[in-house]
C-alpha cells in the first residue's frame, strides 16, 4: 500500500444509487469504500441519468449528466477541470453512455486535465467496429485500466492491444459478512425447515431462470422441502419496453409444472442489509445465465464472498470464480444438469460445506475495504505515470517551433492589478483582497512586463509603471530594505521584508535597467537599484544571493563599466561558490544542507 501518495480529491463517473442497476450499486459502494479507507479525502460522484427527471441522489453526487445530451459531456468536463480533482475514475459499460457504443464519453475524457482510471465492466471478445474503437480510445485516454478477472485482462491485451503493464486486476468488491449457518435467516423469509435455492438480480430474459424452474420437479422428487427464491425487480429498461412479460412467463411455467408453491418471486430491488439476509438464508445459489460473454457478475461475487455453495453455467467470470472447488459448473440451458448438481450438493453435505469454506476464504480478498485500498494504490500509480509522461514530452525551442505558444494575453494580469499594484492572490479568476499585496509579486510583475516590452507589447507599459511605483513605495530608506507585505487598506505589515523579496526586487530592477528602452522607467529604476544594492552584501542565504546575481548580470549587460556593481557581483558569486563547496557532495549537489521553500523542507540525509 502506498498511502502516502494517495489522492486527496477523487471524482467517480458512473450510474449511482438510487438508480436500479448493477453499475449504480457498484459505483455507490466504491465511493463509500474509498471514503472508508481515506476518510480525509474528498470523494465526489458524477451520475449518469437515463431519464429527464433524474433520481433523488445523495449529497455525494455533485453533477448529473443526461446520458444522450452530447453537449452535457463537455459541460461535465468543464466542471471537473474547474473542481480539479487529483484523479477521475470512470465506470465503463457501453450502454450507460450516449452516442454510438457510448462514444459521447470520449469527448468528456479528451478535455480532462487530470489522470483517468477506468474500470471496465464489459470486455467483448468479438466487438463490432464501433465497440472496438470506443474501447481502444478509452484505453488511450486512461492512465490505467481496472479489470475484475484474469479473463478480462487477457482480452484487453489480446483483442484490443492494451499493454499488460497498464492493466490492474482488482476484484469486484463485496460486503464483509460472517460465515454463518443459513438457518439463521430463514425465519425472516418464512422458510424455516426449508432448503433454499436462491437467484437474485434484476430480471431480464438472458438470466436463464426458466432452466432452474424446469429442474424443480426432479429436485422436489428427491427433496420435497426445497424452495426456489427469485429475488429482484425487472430491469427498468426491460420493464419500460416489455413490461413484466418475462416474469409472467416464469410464473406461468412454474404453475404448468406443478411447482408454483415451491417457487417464490420477490419483485423488489432490495437494500444491502436486506440482500445480506436473503443471501444468508440460501443453502445453494444458482446463476443460470445463457451467455458465456460475461466478464463480471456482482451477484456471483457477493455469494461466493458470503461462503455460499454455488452452481453456475460456464460464463467467463463463473469459470474463474468457481475454479479450485469453489463451486460447480453446469452446461448452458441444461435443466437436468442443474437438477443433478442441486441433488448432489444436498446429498453430500460434507463436500458442500468444504466448498463453502473455500469460497469464503477467497472472499476475504474481495471485501470493500481491501478493494478500496487497491483502488487508491491504482490512483496513486496513475498520478505518478501522468507526471512521468508529461516530463517525457518533446521539448522544442522557439527557433524550432515559433508558433507553438499562443499569443500572450494580459486580461488576468490587468484584473489582478489595481491603483496600488499587483494583488497577491486570486480565488480562481477573482482577486482576493484579503491577501493584499507583496513586493515579491510586484517585482515579478515588473520583470514580466520588461520581457513583454521586448516582444513589442506596448500595452504592458502602464502595468510596468504601476509595479515600479509600488516598489518605490515599498523601499524603506531608514533600513535600506524593501518591505514585503501590505494589507489591502495600504498598511505595511513590517518594516523590513525577507531577503528573498529584496533580492527578487534587485533582479527586476536590474532587468529593467539592462533591457528596457522606456526612459520613464529607467530613472526610477536606477535610483532604487543603487539604494537597495548595498543590502546584498549582508545576505545570508543562497537563494537571495542567486537572485541578486541575476539582477546584477542583467544590469551589467548594459553598463559593464560600473565597478561597484562588478565588485558586488564578484563578492556574491564567490560566496555562493564557497557555500557550494562547503555543503555539496557527489550525491548532494546543492548549496546548503536543506532544500526549502516556505514550509516544504527536504533535508540532506
Amino acid at each position: 500500500m502506498i498511502s502516502a501518495l494517495w489522492p486527496q480529491h477523487i471524482a467517480v463517473i458512473g450510474n449511482y444509487s438510487p438508480r436500479q442497476c448493477g453499475i449504480a450499486t457498484f459505483t455507490t459502494d466504491l465511493c463509500e469504500a474509498l471514503a472508508g479507507v481515506a476518510p480525509d479525502a474528498q470523494i465526489d460522484a458524477l451520475a449518469m441519468n437515463d431519464r429527464p427527471e433524474g433520481y433523488p441522489y445523495p449529497s455525494r453526487v455533485r453533477f448529473e449528466l443526461p446520458q444522450n445530451d452530447a453537449l452535457a459531456y463537455r459541460r461535465a468536463a468543464d466542471f471537473l477541470n474547474l473542481q480539479n480533482p487529483d484523479v477521475v475514475c470512470v465506470q465503463h459499460e457501453y450502454g450507460i453512455y450516449g452516442g454510438a457504443a457510448g462514444s459521447h464519453l470520449l469527448a468528456l475524457l479528451e478535455q480532462l486535465r487530470m489522470p483517468v482510471v477506468t474500470t471496465l465492466h464489459t470486455i467483448l471478445k468479438e466487438p463490432d467496429a464501433q465497440q472496438r474503437l470506443v474501447l481502444i480510445e478509452l484505453a488511450r485516454r486512461s492512465e490505467r485500466l481496472v479489470v475484475m478477472s484474469e479473463r478480462g485482462a487477457g482480452l484487453l491485451h489480446d483483442v484490443y492491444g492494451v499493454p499488460a503493464e497498464k492493466i490492474d486486476l482488482i476484484p469486484h468488491g463485496i460486503p464483509d459478512v460472517p460465515f454463518i449457518d443459513p438457518n439463521f435467516y430463514k425465519d425472516e423469509l418464512n422458510a424455516a425447515g426449508k432448503t433454499v435455492i436462491l437467484t437474485f438480480g434484476l430480471l431480464s430474459a438472458n438470466k436463464g431462470i426458466e432452466n432452474v424452474i424446469a429442474a424443480m420437479p426432479a429436485i422436489l422428487e428427491r427433496h420435497p422441502n426445497v424452495v426456489y427464491v427469485v429475488l429482484g425487480a425487472t430491469h427498468p429498461h426491460v420493464r419500460q419496453h416489455e413490461g413484466e412479460r418475462y416474469r409472467s412467463m416464469l410464473q406461468d411455467m412454474a404453475r404448468s409444472l406443478g411447482v408454483a408453491e415451491h417457487v417464490r418471486f420477490y419483485d423488489q430491488f432490495v437494500a444491502l442489509d436486506e440482500l445480506v439476509r436473503f443471501i444468508g438464508a440460501a443453502d445453494i445459489y444458482v446463476t443460470p445465465y445463457l451467455n458465456e460473454a460475461q466478464i463480471v457478475s456482482g451477484t456471483l461475487a457477493y455469494t461466493v464472498g458470503a461462503g455460499k455453495a454455488v452452481i453456475s453455467t460456464p460464463y467467463w467470470y463463473a469459470e474463474e470464480m468457481l475454479a479450485d472447488g469453489r463451486g460447480t459448473v453446469v452446461p448452458f440451458r441444461d435443466a437436468p444438469a442443474i437438477a443433478d448438481a442441486v441433488i448432489g450438493m444436498l446429498e453430500n453435505e460434507a463436500e458442500r460445506h468444504a466448498m463453502r469454506k473455500r469460497a469464503y476464504t477467497l472472499g476475504r480478498e474481495m471485501t470493500w475495504p481491501v478493494v478500496g485500498q487497491r483502488y487508491m494504490d491504482t490512483f496513486a500509480r496513475a498520478r505518478a505515470e501522468r507526471r512521468h509522461s508529461a516530463a517525457l514530452l518533446p521539448v522544442h525551442t522557439f527557433d524550432e517551433a515559433p508558433d507553438m505558444l499562443p499569443k500572450v494575453k494580459l486580461d488576468h494580469l490587468r484584473r489582478m492589478t489595481d491603483g496600488t499594484g499587483l494583488i497577491q492572490h486570486a480565488t480562481f479568476a477573482v482577486p482576493n483582497y484579503d491577501e493584499g499585496y507583496t513586493t515579491d509579486d510586484n517585482a515579478r510583475g515588473l520583470l514580466a512586463t520588461v520581457y513583454m516590452e521586448e516582444l513589442d507589447m506596448a500595452d504592458s507599459e502602464p502595468l510596468a509603471t504601476r509595479y515600479l511605483a509600488f516598489l518605490q513605495h515599498a523601499f524603506n530608506p531608514l533600513h535600506g530594505r524593501f518591505r514585503n507585505f501590505m494589507r489591502y487598506d495600504r498598511h505595511w505589515l513590517e518594516e523590513i521584508g525577507s531577503e528573498d523579496s529584496h533580492a527578487r526586487t534587485l533582479w527586476a530592477l536590474g532587468a529593467t535597467l539592462g533591457r528596457s528602452n522606456n526612459r520613464e522607467l529607467l530613472g526610477m529604476a536606477i535610483l532604487l537599484f543603487e539604494q537597495a544594492l548595498p543590502a546584498a552584501a549582508l545576505f545570508e542565504h543562497p537563494r537571495p544571493c542567486a537572485y541578486a546575481i541575476f539582477g546584477l548580470s542583467e544590469y551589467l549587460s548594459r553598463y559593464p563599466g560600473d565597478r561597484a556593481a562588478r565588485a558586488t557581483l564578484a563578492d556574491l558569486s564567490e560566496r555562493l561558490l564557497a557555500r557550494y563547496h562547503e555543503h555539496s557532495a557527489p550525491e548532494w549537489r546543492w548549496f546548503d544542507q536543506i532544500v526549502t521553500y516556505d514550509n516544504a523542507v527536504l533535508p540532506h540525509a
